[in-house]
């Protein structure tokens, strides 16, 4: 064997026995490093921290404010007073200052139930955004997923590849073998070192492409994995049977659907709200004040302090503003409207795309069952013809398509196996049950 072959073998060998040292990353641990640091994820939950605080009762309009003033004053005048007793005075530079301080309550009793509802609105609006949370967390594992298995399929590519280079290795030194014996002639050698160029040229791309899913896979991830790591291959269908099933739990809990729905109650809501306009408001008002007069000679009182508490109540009533009113209320019943016609289409594209998703995942499942039966086949064509091959009854022509055939069947059935279960996942989405299986 040449030089090149050498290497060729000592290159494969070393990445042997780094893929051996790999750490295996199952498809829950996958899950689980991903709702812990991918990205999008994260923001997700901020948005939804913001939106619970935005729930709070602190942000209801139910509490009263209080407001705290104080305030002082300096100054100086030149003053000339003549009093009623016909005497006058005049002052030149003369001082006075002034000091107040006071606490403001202000409540509203009664507003037209407007925040009432906005208060609702409010608790709705966290809802929407844990399903807006959720929706961004199902995204995000079906995306993981796509990748996960992308990564497992060319595991499985780059281990047909090197099965095939190394059949391809056999080949060659057996026609080497049988030409230096005159058995074959230098065509043959010829032809097997051509194919385990070609093959050593798939084996690197298919490697590449691995090291580079890989990448993409730690990033979805959030970059908490090294280069030095591998995912399981293997891989387990759910027993998805009852169509009739899984459309009722897709009616029931698909994301966008749920989302939809709440949209609604919250534009629901937003009507009444617009309608509370109409009526008075009602609201209390209290003030508890100290005041100090410190006044130049000029005046009666040289000094005066006051403290008192006052309240009252007011009434608002805006008979007429304008229009705009009425306007709101006309505009908020139409955005309603427009949400239940949504929630019609959305409810006639869920039963296309379960339809199709479903389609598409017992296909996915027949064809791959079938690329199983056709690598038993191609398997047994492949041994017999090796067999005819090593006693020269086969050239190495027809060896070499019965290689290939097992090689195309290899990487057929895994690309159906994954694709399949990206179906079955696509479908599980779709049916809001993502979350709730095993993996």
């Amino acid at each position: 064997m040449n030089y090149k072959g050498f290497l060729l073998i000592i290159l494969f060998v070393v990445t042997d026995y780094t893929l051996a040292q790999q750490k295996t990353i199952s498809a829950n641990e996958a899950v689980a490093l991903a709702l812990e640091h991918n990205y999008g994820i994260k923001l997700a939950s901020n948005e939804l921290a913001v939106a619970e605080n935005n729930k709070s009762v602190l942000n209801s309009g139910y509490l009263p404010t209080l407001v705290g003033n104080a305030g002082s004053a300096f100054n100086i005048d030149n003053t000339e007073a003549e009093f009623s007793n016909g005497s006058s005075t005049v002052l030149n530079g003369a001082e006075s200052s002034r000091y107040n301080a006071s606490i403001n309550l202000n409540y509203t009793l009664f507003d037209g139930l407007g925040r009432s509802y906005n208060y609702k609105q409010l608790k709705l609006r966290y809802q929407l955004s844990e399903l807006e949370a959720r929706e961004t967390i199902e995204n995000t594992v079906f995306q993981l997923f796509t990748i996960y298995y992308n990564v497992a399929q060319l595991t499985e590519n780059t281990s047909a590849l090197k099965q095939t280079l190394q059949i391809t290795k056999d080949r060659l030194l057996r026609s080497e073998y049988q030409f230096e014996y005159g058995q074959n002639t230098k065509l043959a050698v010829l032809n097997a070192e051509v194919d385990i160029i070609n093959d050593s040229i798939n084996l690197i791309n298919t490697k590449q492409e691995l090291i580079n899913i890989k990448r993409d896979l730690n990033v979805v991830l959030g970059n908490t994995l090294t280069d030095n790591f591998s995912v399981d291959t293997e891989v387990d269908f759910n027993n998805l049977y009852s169509k009739a099933e899984l459309f009722e739990k897709a009616k029931s809990r698909n994301v966008a659907l749920l989302q939809i729905e709440k949209n609604i109650s919250i534009s629901g809501l937003d009507v009444k709200s617009g309608k509370s306009a109409y009526l008075p408001t009602v609201g209390l008002t209290g003030t508890y004040g100290w005041n100090k007069n410190n006044n130049n000679a000029a005046s009666f009182v040289a000094v005066s302090t006051s403290t008192g508490v006052s309240g009252g109540l007011n009434l608002s009533w805006n008979l007429f503003d304008g229009g705009s009113t009425i306007t709101r209320v006309k505009n908020s019943k139409i955005n309603l409207e427009s949400q239940l016609l949504q929630k019609e289409q959305l409810e006639i594209g869920l039963q296309r795309d379960f339809n199709n998703a479903w389609d598409a995942y017992q296909n996915a499942l027949n064809i791959y069952q079938m690329q199983e039966s056709n690598i038993v086949t191609s398997k047994n064509n492949f041994d017999r013809t090796e067999e005819k091959f090593k006693i020269g009854q086969v050239n190495s022509i027809e060896f070499r398509q019965a290689q290939i055939n097992l090689l195309n069947a290899e990487l057929s059935r895994n690309q159906m196996k994954f694709e399949a279960k990206l179906a079955e996942l696509q479908l599980l989405q779709l049916c809001g049950e993502l979350l709730n299986v095993e993996f």
